[in-house]
């Protein structure tokens, strides 16, 4: 009987992106990355990071926070603490604060192009790449552009 009251460790498994808007490949990557784990965590860039990044919001954050949440492999949302003006685009503090098991990235994402590296080292958090299946298979800003150049034609 002992062993049947051993409780297992939840592993927390971590994702980040703007997603906005959400489309097929995040939905992927939510799906492999709860896979990896018992409980999945989507950090959402929060809307100062997208003006920074993209110079533009296409749905706030707080339409995405909700959106994300609704998806069922998907179990808590954190949104990010991007200050106006912040020149940092990671997700450090979010990752001290979360302390997942394991950071999931996908698409185009390695260890030599995200700046989380240090803080996973730093909490004991894997990080693993290539989560989602067949690497990037869509864009948020590709389904953008492709949006408004059919908007131009019509």
């Amino acid at each position: 009987m002992v062993g049947n009251n051993k409780r297992q460790k939840k592993i927390v498994v971590a994702v980040s992106g703007g997603f906005d808007p959400v489309h097929a490949g995040h939905i992927q990557l939510f799906e492999e990355a709860k896979k990896l784990g018992s409980e999945l965590v989507v950090i959402l860039n929060n809307d100062n990071w997208l003006r920074k990044k993209k110079g533009y919001v296409f749905i706030n954050q707080d339409e995405r926070k909700k959106i994300v949440e609704s998806v069922k492999w998907v179990d808590r949302v954190v949104i990010s603490e991007h200050a106006e003006g912040d020149e940092d685009k990671s997700i450090n503090g979010e990752l001290k604060k979360v302390r997942p098991d394991i950071f999931a990235n996908g698409g185009d994402r390695t260890k030599d192009n995200i700046p989380e590296v240090a803080v996973c080292n730093e909490i004991n958090c894997k990080m693993v790449f290539n989560v989602g299946r067949d690497g990037k298979v869509q864009s948020s800003s590709w389904l953008l552009k492709k949006f408004l150049e059919n908007v131009k034609e019509a």
